[in-house]
């Protein structure tokens, strides 16, 4: 794989990863509620369900992905209902940010990362994303060394992105800020996820 080829997967990598939706909000959510480590967790998490992804591709899984339709309606209604869940929670604000944050409670780092890696993994968008953009990547190189690296570099790029949000967030001065605004934040990402749930069914 030439440099120039690389640097276009790199740019096509940082794009996906800068796309907001619900994995910006999940990891926001747990640099919040349990500060820098469980940002971070949370972030990793999220970029091994990437490098699934990316791994699914390049072995030619996404062509059958996406002639089995009814499998991909599957994987969708299945993250719809995931991210409902999460958006309903987030609404209730039991075990929340809202309550992590003014109770001075920690969410367990574990579940941070189950969290990361499920909204990656349920997310069906991620799945149209290398499939509709990685192809020509694949096509340009055929040897495992090529391969391994469009797997790695959209792993690395979203874990590295997501750190950079969680230590923008975790801050002790932005955490203060955010403190007496976390009901709203619960809120708030409770309807963006609600949102993005309503979304994927109607999109099916």
């Amino acid at each position: 794989m030439t440099l120039s080829v690389w640097l276009s997967l790199f740019l096509v990598s940082l794009l996906g990863a800068m796309s907001p939706g619900p994995s910006l909000a999940m990891v926001t959510k747990h640099s919040l509620a349990g500060g820098r480590v469980n940002g971070i967790a949370t972030a990793w998490a999220h970029a091994m369900g990437i490098a699934v992804y990316a791994f699914l591709t390049v072995i030619g899984l996404s062509i059958v992905l996406h002639k089995a339709e009814w499998l991909f309606k599957g994987i969708s209604i299945i993250g719809a209902l995931y991210l409902a869940y999460l958006g309903w929670r987030s609404l209730q604000s039991k075990g929340g940010v809202a309550a992590k944050l003014q109770q001075g409670n920690k969410v367990p780092v574990l579940q941070s990362a189950k969290e990361g890696l499920l909204i990656s993994l349920l997310n069906p968008k991620i799945a149209l994303f290398f499939m509709a953009l990685f192809s020509q990547f694949i096509s340009l190189g055929h040897d495992w060394t090529s391969r391994a690296i469009v797997i790695i570099t959209p792993c690395i790029v979203d874990g590295c992105w997501y750190t950079i949000i969680t230590l923008l967030l975790s801050s002790a001065a932005v955490t203060e800020k955010l403190r007496s605004k976390a009901v709203l934040i619960d809120r708030l990402s409770g309807i963006v996820l609600l949102g993005l749930a309503v979304r994927v069914v109607a999109t099916l």
